[in-house]
């Protein structure tokens, strides 16, 4: 039977939950069917890890009939198998296996040591399928399983037959593809105070980054070439920030080697998100790690100032008060925050919102403390915005009945700040037809950084330079 594998998509959350579902029925008659019959996998957190790039599909002849998902909350170097089904009529094909495989190829790509799941050891496809596929059990009662211990237990999965396994990844080789994220960001209030003598605008804003965003993977070459394998519809190769970033890190070092770069995009482009300056930071980082080439962080921030004024605070990887056109950063702590960002599916070229006669050149100066009273929350770009773009005028004022929506840099992705993580996904729920809708958390660190540290921590050796 041929199939295939990619990422899931945004609209394959409700089949993947029907595939599980179905999945479960082999469970029927087994003493764990109590707890299987009574629990489901909640569409939302579906769409949550689709949207991270968590989740691959197995489909054959264009239909979805199997899926993996990953989640990377059981520790800095671990990641875990959330869930893995195919449909029972496309059982004993290879396609659990390949699906498997695949997600431990990527945890290794992402620098994790180790891959763990919670399994029973008494059914055929569970235990004895993983021991198949290099997973060995370890002690449930150890540390880190005490959170899924405790779930386990109080979803009713009996205790004796329940039994925790875990894969130990091989080592990162040069050469190796490696997979660093290239978080979104979003701007909490943003003034333009003044304009240089160059032309360039004075800015005040506060930089807040999320746990959600593109991804970049990256590929050392011995040949000093520096390629584009899969990146942005529509950007010429030579004009992509990820190529001129690693041109720029060559050229700066003087490395004689190359690199490999695809882009999974997930973050809007024009949508004031950040996406392209995000990426760029990604492959300085990256390639810093990989080619060895042994810039410190200021070093790196100053290389991506000459590719755009929001690459530093990607490359510094923490919140931030910026000043100037966005450089001169100031790290804040920010409360833990969730947020609904809202896609109208509009462009917004920055350029000519600078342009714009009616843009506000001349606010007064903020300060710290008046964001955080609340004083300052405003975009300038905002009243711009909501008349020249409808589709954003739309977003905001849908997402404005849930509380205060604001425009996320030049825009067009519009915000919503939520107290509470069931809050976002509430409002998210009620997008309408024509919008997307995601929730992501605020987060410090950048998962960037957590890479680097796990491709660091994994001993990847890079070529000789």
């Amino acid at each position: 039977m041929h199939f295939t594998i990619t990422r899931a998509r945004d609209d394959d959350a409700e089949r993947l939950c029907a595939i599980e579902r179905a999945a479960v029925e082999l469970f029927r008659g087994h003493v764990a069917w109590a707890a299987y019959s009574r629990l489901s996998l909640p569409v939302d957190t579906v769409r949550e890890l689709i949207v991270r790039g968590l989740v691959w599909v197995a489909s054959v002849d264009d239909e979805v009939v199997g899926f993996v998902c990953i989640d990377t909350f059981g520790g800095p170097h671990t990641a875990g198998i959330a869930e893995i089904d195919v449909l029972p009529a496309f059982g004993g094909h290879g396609i659990g296996a390949a699906l498997l495989e695949r997600a431990c190829e990527w945890a290794r790509e992402a620098g994790y040591e180790r891959v763990d799941l919670g399994t029973l050891a008494d059914v055929p496809w569970n235990a004895p399928f993983y021991a198949k596929h290099g997973f060995v059990v370890v002690d449930k009662h150890a540390p880190e399983f005490a959170d899924a211990l405790v779930r386990d237990r109080e979803n009713g999965f009996p205790d004796h037959l329940r039994v925790f396994m875990s894969r130990p990844l091989a080592p990162l080789r040069s050469g190796d593809w490696t997979a660093w994220p290239a978080p979104a960001k979003l701007n909490l209030f943003l003034r333009i105070v003044g304009r240089r003598d160059d032309g360039y605008h004075e800015l005040q804003t506060v930089f807040r980054l999320l746990d959600w965003g593109d991804e970049v993977r990256l590929r050392v070459r011995t040949d000093g070439v520096v390629a584009r394998v899969a990146g942005p519809q529509g950007v010429p190769e030579d004009a992509d920030l990820t190529v001129r970033a690693a041109r720029l890190l060559a050229s700066a070092t003087g490395t004689t080697l190359g690199a490999d770069i695809a882009v999974a995009k997930r973050i809007p482009m024009g949508g004031g998100l950040g996406g392209g300056s995000s990426d760029a930071a990604s492959v300085l980082v990256g390639l810093n790690t990989l080619w060895g080439t042994g810039l410190d962080e200021d070093q790196l921030a100053t290389l991506g100032l000459a590719l755009g004024a929001d690459v530093p605070v990607f490359v510094r990887g923490r919140s931030a008060w910026a000043e100037g056109v966005g450089e001169r950063l100031s790290p804040m702590r920010l409360p833990r925050r969730w947020y609904v960002v809202v896609d109208p599916r509009e462009h917004v070229p920055t350029a000519a919102l600078f342009a714009a006669p009616e843009l506000t050149r001349t606010a007064p100066r903020a300060t710290i403390s008046s964001f955080v009273s609340g004083d300052s929350a405003e975009n300038a770009f905002e009243p711009v915005v909501r008349a020249r773009h409808p589709r954003v005028a739309a977003a905001l004022d849908w997402l404005g009945g849930f509380g205060h929506a604001r425009l996320s840099g030049s825009g067009g992705c519009v915000f919503l700040e939520t107290r509470t993580h069931e809050a976002a996904l509430g409002v998210a729920s009620r997008c309408p037809g024509g919008f997307t809708a995601h929730v992501a958390a605020g987060v410090d660190p950048s998962p960037l950084h957590a890479a680097r540290e796990r491709i660091e921590a994994r001993g990847i050796v890079s070529f000789d330079g």
